[in-house]
């Protein structure tokens, strides 16, 4: 148990720092992890990955908030944005988590294999959309925010990885782009777990303190130390170069890529 509390926090420090690093939820680490170690704990191949996409998102929820205030303080987030895309964002997000449990958990685990693959190859090549564009009318924030959820919440992340790029391809700068999407990570990760609590209530192979699709053990280790380190990584991001840092971190999510999809 000891290990395994340790291993928890670690993952917690890891999810930490590359949030600080590289601006993103710590999701596409923390699932791939859990999915490693969970097994050790006994936990059924059936409910595996659910159970880890439902953890990393009940991380980001609280992970979450500490870096809405603070780009909120730097002046970085458009709120008249973030409420055109509320709504839009949470119903995909209930929806994503939703359409996860029904999913078998050897084909969801092969599609996030291959989410993993397109991230690295964006960020090794580190492809960008030209902003050439304003945002869009209501029916198409509709259909960009509840793509953004439902991609989310099947995968456990907090969508910096696609919003950030879409709102740099309609003109806003990059700032207000990361502003915005860190702070739609809270109402993404808070639907989309709800629904992964409701759709795990009460199955019959879960772990003990599961709620749901919510393993308590590796939530409470990872939140506790993630948020410690979240201002090391932003740190360590100023000082080494980002350039080789963000193909060392493709390189590694290739790898869990690669790993997902041969299981």
């Amino acid at each position: 148990m000891l290990l395994t509390v340790l291993i928890y926090l670690l993952l917690g420090v890891l999810a930490g720092i590359l949030s600080g690093l590289f601006g993103i939820g710590g999701g596409l680490v923390i699932v791939p992890v859990l999915l490693t170690v969970l097994p050790w704990m006994g936990v059924a191949p059936e409910v595996l990955i659910h159970l880890a996409i439902g953890t990393s998102l009940a991380t980001i929820v609280v992970t979450s908030s500490s870096g809405i205030r603070a780009h909120n303080k730097r002046g970085n987030v458009d709120w008249e944005t973030v409420k055109r895309f509320v709504p839009w964002v949470v119903l995909g997000s209930f929806t994503g988590g939703s359409v996860a449990a029904l999913l078998p958990g050897a084909l969801l685990e092969r599609l996030f294999g291959i989410f993993l693959l397109l991230v690295a190859t964006q960020m090794w090549f580190s492809l960008k959309p030209n902003p050439d564009r304003t945002l869009p009318k209501t029916p198409g924030l509709a259909l960009a925010g509840g793509t953004i959820g439902t991609i989310s919440s099947m995968f456990g992340i907090g969508g910096a990885t696609i919003s950030v790029p879409f709102l740099r391809w309609c003109s806003l700068p990059i700032t207000k782009a990361v502003g915005v999407s860190a702070t739609l990570a809270f109402p993404i990760a808070l639907s989309g777990v709800i629904s992964y609590l409701i759709n795990g209530w009460g199955h019959p192979q879960l772990p003990e303190w599961s709620l749901g699709y919510v393993y308590l053990p590796a939530f409470f280790g990872i939140v506790v130390a993630s948020t410690q380190f979240v201002r090391v990584g932003a740190t360590l991001a100023v000082k080494l170069p980002g350039h080789v840092l963000q193909r060392a971190f493709a390189v590694f999510m290739a790898i869990l890529g690669v790993r997902l999809l041969m299981l």
